[in-house]
């Protein structure tokens, strides 16, 4: 079998494509220019110089004989013609001299009525000269002109700037298509090192619009994928670490029941299993958060009181105050069951670190808050418990992560309310987040598009 050919690189293409075109653009200005302008100014040139040849072989011979030569110094000096009086009528030698000497022929034949051939001559002093005999007053005059009259060169002046503008469009198209190609390129490298695992630098978002883009989507994707790799390593460390402890209790009462059944070691085993069942069900949670759910359009207020009812048990289990405002005729439009989800674990947690008054707040977001966007919903859990500092905010959505003193002060908890928060509002398109309350406490909101 044949070797494959490697593909061609974009810039080589990139250079290829734009020489086409410019010699193509060329060769199409270059026919226009000599089919509009070039042969048109020749064939009126050739026109112009046979009447000037015809008309100085008739005065010449209506000259009287003296004035003859003072006419002949002044056609060579002011026009480079001569004048050759009884010159027999050249043959047809195969002479060519280009389009301009043809387009001249021509010309002579429409004013003689017969066909017209020129003769080349060297002159005493090396210059070309070519001849053609003008009948006048019964005798064949001979009429020559200068080669040097011919000296203008289209076809170069058309090649001159064709070849200039190969070797500039060459240039030019291969700085153009390494400035296109060089970002793309970084990105396939930066894409290939995603791809193994590692984690690329960020691309720089710069240049036309569309690769600025391209680089800032590609930037978003890479630390997506950078944060879900730390936020992967931190779950299976948690996992581990959380399931670590029950499993040590489990192995020392099963050691202790073989000698002496003691049923508070049962009791302590049903709770070792319940707490790592609750642990499985809440990592089961994340892993559910990342699968998307058909929007709806749904009232707002009615729903979050069914929410409220829900947690009622566990609001006065807790000993805390829990009241709802919402305006009304507020509607969303979200996944019912995801946003449940989070503000079930929104309250929840409101519910195990700040038992107290809590407030479940529903409004309208004013657009000039959102930037412009307009259509927005905010849903808040308010709580008046322990504030957490400015500089651990970004951290409570990490997995596991517990601020301090709430291990003591929540047992049972993992950690992974808020994570699994953060991974429903992603795959929802939902902003989230934690911020101080005015006053002491937090807010915890999410917000979610208006229907």
């Amino acid at each position: 079998m044949g070797r494959t050919r490697p593909p061609t690189g974009l810039a080589q293409q990139y250079v290829r494509w734009l020489a086409a075109l410019f010699i193509t653009l060329e060769l199409v200005t270059a026919a226009a220019a000599l089919g509009f302008i070039f042969l048109p100014m020749a064939r009126r040139a050739a026109d112009d110089l046979a009447g000037l040849m015809v008309l100085s072989a008739q005065t010449w011979n209506e000259l009287p004989p003296e004035t003859r030569p003072a006419f002949e110094q002044e056609l060579e000096r002011s026009h480079q013609l001569a004048l050759r009086p009884d010159m027999p009528p050249p043959q047809d030698t195969g002479l060519h001299h280009g389009p301009y000497l043809l387009f001249l022929e021509r010309a002579f034949e429409r004013r003689t009525g017969h066909a017209v051939f020129f003769l080349d001559e060297t002159a005493a002093d090396g210059r070309l000269w070519l001849w053609t005999t003008v009948p006048a007053g019964g005798r064949s005059i001979g009429v020559g002109f200068a080669a040097d009259r011919m000296k203008t060169q289209p076809l170069g002046a058309l090649a001159l700037p064709f070849g200039v503008g190969i070797v500039l469009v060459a240039l030019l198209s291969w700085w153009l298509a390494r400035r296109i190609a060089q970002p793309v390129a970084q990105l396939e490298l930066a894409a290939a090192q995603l791809a193994r695992g590692a984690s690329p630098e960020l691309l720089a978002e710069t240049g036309p619009r569309e690769l600025a883009g391209l680089a800032r989507h590609f930037n978003r994707m890479a630390l997506q994928v950078r944060e879900l790799l730390d936020a992967r390593t931190t779950l299976f460390a948690g996992v581990s670490h959380d399931l670590r402890t029950p499993l040590a209790r489990m192995r020392l009462a099963i050691e202790m029941l073989t000698l002496r059944p003691d049923p508070a070691l049962l009791q302590r085993l049903e709770h070792d299993i319940e707490e790592m069942n609750a642990l499985i069900g809440q990592m089961l949670e994340i892993a559910r958060g990342m699968n998307t759910e058909t929007a709806e359009d749904f009232e707002l207020c009615g729903w979050l009181r069914e929410r409220e009812r829900v947690h009622e048990e566990a609001a006065r289990s807790a000993g805390a105050q829990l009241t709802l405002r919402c305006d009304l005729s507020i509607r969303v439009h979200a996944a019912p069951g995801a946003l449940a989800r989070v503000v079930d674990n929104l309250l929840g947690n409101a519910l195990r670190y700040a038992p107290g008054p809590i407030e479940l707040v529903a409004r309208v977001v004013p657009s000039a808050d959102q930037g412009g966007d307009v259509g927005q919903v905010y849903i808040g859990v308010l709580d008046r418990g322990p504030s957490i500092p400015e500089d651990q905010l970004a951290l409570v959505f990490r997995p596991f992560h517990r601020g301090q003193g709430q291990a003591d002060a929540a047992p049972g908890a993992f950690g992974l309310g808020l994570a699994i928060v953060q991974q429903l509002a992603r795959a929802n398109g939902w902003q989230v987040g934690v911020t101080p309350r005015a006053g002491g406490g937090l807010e915890a909101w999410v917000v979610v598009p208006a229907a």
